[in-house]
């Protein structure tokens, strides 16, 4: 670390400290108050452990951690049949406990203030960091009715503070665009996600692929990857060599 990365860090630390006197943040999981032992500031450090970071050996299509011995070829019931337009995937945490606390902040209660934290996870995961660092991130994107009555696409605010704390060359790309206003996917199987979301997708107006750059869609949690699947279908067809996948949680 440099001279210069040692003072950033120490004046972010200092920042920290004066903002935590004045309004001393409360843990989204069990809303104990959060201290300078956890290295996240929505999070406590009693909390912090119960984020189940993902780590290899995994499933290289949506990611989901592979448990125990496993004799011969490893089959993922996560996502068996998707029949991925993407090369890889991966995720970060599971979806659940303080995971889950943090994006339902970001996506039902308008709390851009857990973006730090969300992207604090992802550039600590090796894993998923290595993954992500240098490569062109696509948010998938939410149907203007849903963006306007949210006031902004979490996927979007993820990518950016993603793509800020990574650095090298990280940067997003916003070369989607919601064409249809399907239902919520929510209580859907996997065979009427797959029809819901049915020519949802398009490039967004004057977007321009780089064929040789590397793709990489974003969301918030992979449930059947149905909408993920869909966005990359959207990309190849426009020209993107190489797409792949990653979100924040796995649920």
């Amino acid at each position: 670390m440099s001279a210069g990365d040692e003072a950033a860090g120490g004046w972010s630390g200092l920042a920290r400290a004066l903002r935590d006197v004045g309004f001393p943040p409360s843990c989204l999981h069990c809303g104990g108050l959060v201290t300078e032992a956890s290295p996240l500031r929505h999070v406590c450090a009693a909390c912090e452990p119960l984020i189940l970071r993902v780590e290899a050996p995994a499933c290289p299509c949506c990611g989901h951690p592979y448990f125990g011995e496993t004799v011969g070829e490893r089959l993922c019931v996560h996502c068996e049949g998707l029949a991925p337009e993407f090369r890889e995937g991966r995720t970060a945490v599971l979806f659940r406990g303080p995971a889950r606390a943090l994006v339902h902040e970001l996506k039902y209660r308008q709390g851009l203030f857990v973006l730090e934290d969300l992207a604090e996870v992802i550039a600590t995961n090796p894993h998923v960091a290595d993954f992500l660092r240098g490569s062109t991130l696509v948010p998938v994107p939410l149907h203007p009715r849903k963006q306007r009555e949210r006031g902004y696409n979490q996927a979007c605010e993820l990518a950016t503070a993603v793509a800020l704390r990574l650095g090298a060359g990280t940067r997003v790309a916003e070369l989607l665009r919601r064409a249809a206003d399907t239902q919520t996917q929510t209580n859907l199987d996997r065979d009427q996600r797959r029809a819901n979301l049915k020519n949802a997708f398009a490039l967004a107006p004057g977007a321009v692929i780089t064929t040789d750059l590397r793709h990489v869609l974003l969301d918030d949690v992979f449930t059947t990857g149905s909408t993920l699947n869909a966005c990359a279908a959207v990309l190849r067809r426009a020209g993107a060599m190489t797409v792949d996948v990653c979100t924040f949680g796995h649920g």
